[in-house]
Parts: structure tokens; C-alpha cells; sequence
């Protein structure tokens, strides 16, 4: 399986050890390097149409209303199909930009450093444009190897590009991808006995515990469609 949201290294520690128990371990490590000026670039320009979710970027995809030159404004960025004005979304700020990416390196960089020493972390450049030349970065990385449970966590800094090769890993190699925030709500809305645990503790203004993440993923790996990873 592919997970999804799982940073501290207190969590993957706990990780390591549930998988243990039932004869299996991460398997490869993915992380998706970019300098964060490009991400800047990416991200900061992305302008969407509230009503429609519409989305455009001021550099690859601006909308008509955008003339070759000018800077992305409120005053010219226009959805192309109601000439309604587009917005950005909170965190695509540069300001927001700058907080996300301290978290990311302070808070999910060191998961690298866990399992360095294992010999799984790949590290993939995917400083590129279009989503086809990323996925052919990432393909030869990922597919390579017969190994009969994959376990993969892909790492990367906002706006690398995980939502878009995540879906092509599922589908290249048959295999889940496990979100903990979908998984910590299923839990909840299925009344199971950590879901209550968690639904208490979230009622009272306070955070799930590593113990309480790590017993999620425990129920759900048991799924049969995590079978091969």
C-alpha cells in the first residue's frame, strides 16, 4: 500500500514495528525533490473558479483574460467560460507557501533520515513541467524489483506533484493508497471501538495520539486489498 499523511518519525517507528509484527516493512521510501522556488512558481500561480473548481496557472494554463506580459492580478484573471473572477486559495499564497514548506522540512524531511539507513529511500528530481515527464522520472524508480507486499510511502513537499503519481502508482502496481485522515474518519463514522477512542479525544479539543494513528493503519492493513502491499 501507499500511505498517505503519516510524518512524525515517532509514528513510523511505531509503524515499523506493526509491520514487524506480521513479517512485513516498508519497502521503499519515495521522495519527490523539488527547489522550493519552483514550488513557488507552481503553486502561487494557480488561480481557480470558485463556483466550477475550474483551476488555471498565470504561466502554463492562464485563462484568456491573462495577456502575455502582465502580471496575474484580481484585475485580469477571469474564468474563461462566465468571465466570473478567479480567486486564489488561502494556501496558495506565497506567505502560506513559506509556513507549509518550514513544516514540511522541520516535520516530515527526518522520516528520510529514518530510513536511510535501511537502504529504501529513492530520491527522484521531479523538477519538470508536465505531469507525463514526472511519471517517467518516477516509473523506473517504483516498478523495478519483485517483492511479494510493497509497502511505499511517498514523500514530498506541497505542490511536488503526490496527487498526481500517487493514482499511476495504485494503478502500476495493484495497490491502495491509505490516507490516515480518511482512514481516522472512516473510524469514526463506523462507531469501531479506536474510532470512539479517537472521536473522544477530538470532542475535547485534543490531538489523536501516535498510538491511536498507528492502530488505524493496523486495522486497515488487514484488508484484503492490501494483501500485496
Amino acid at each position: 500500500f501507499i500511505l498517505d499523511g503519516f510524518p512524525p518519525v515517532a509514528q513510523a517507528e511505531k509503524l515499523d514495528a506493526v509491520l514487524a509484527d506480521i513479517g512485513s516493512k516498508v519497502t521503499m521510501v519515495v521522495a519527490m525533490e523539488i527547489p522550493d522556488s519552483s514550488l513557488k512558481e507552481r503553486i502561487c500561480s494557480r488561480w481557480v473558479h470558485k463556483e466550477s473548481g475550474r483551476s488555471y496557472h498565470a504561466t502554463r494554463v492562464p485563462p484568456k483574460s491573462l495577456k502575455p506580459g502582465e502580471t496575474p492580478s484580481a484585475a485580469n484573471m477571469f474564468d474563461d467560460e462566465t468571465g466570473e473572477p478567479l480567486m486564489q486559495r488561502p494556501d496558495d499564497t506565497e506567505e502560506a507557501l513559506k509556513k507549509r514548506l518550514a513544516s514540511y522540512h522541520a516535520e516530515t524531511v527526518p522520516i528520510l533520515a529514518h530510513y536511510e539507513p535501511c537502504g529504501v529511500v529513492r530520491r527522484v528530481d521531479v523538477n519538470v513541467k508536465l505531469p507525463e515527464e514526472m511519471w517517467a522520472r518516477m516509473e523506473p524508480v517504483i516498478l523495478p524489483g519483485k517483492i511479494a507486499r510493497k509497502v511505499l510511502m511517498l514523500f514530498g513537499p506541497p505542490g511536488a506533484g503526490k496527487g498526481t503519481i500517487a493514482p499511476k502508482v495504485v494503478e502500476a502496481l495493484g495497490i491502495p493508497q491509505l490516507s490516515t485522515g480518511d482512514m481516522l474518519r472512516a473510524a469514526v463514522a463506523a462507531g469501531t471501538p479506536i474510532g470512539l477512542e479517537a472521536k473522544g479525544v477530538m470532542e475535547k479539543g485534543g490531538l489523536v495520539s501516535d498510538e491511536l494513528v498507528v492502530n488505524i493503519i493496523k486495522e486497515r492493513i488487514k484488508e484484503p486489498d492490501c494483501d500485496k502491499g
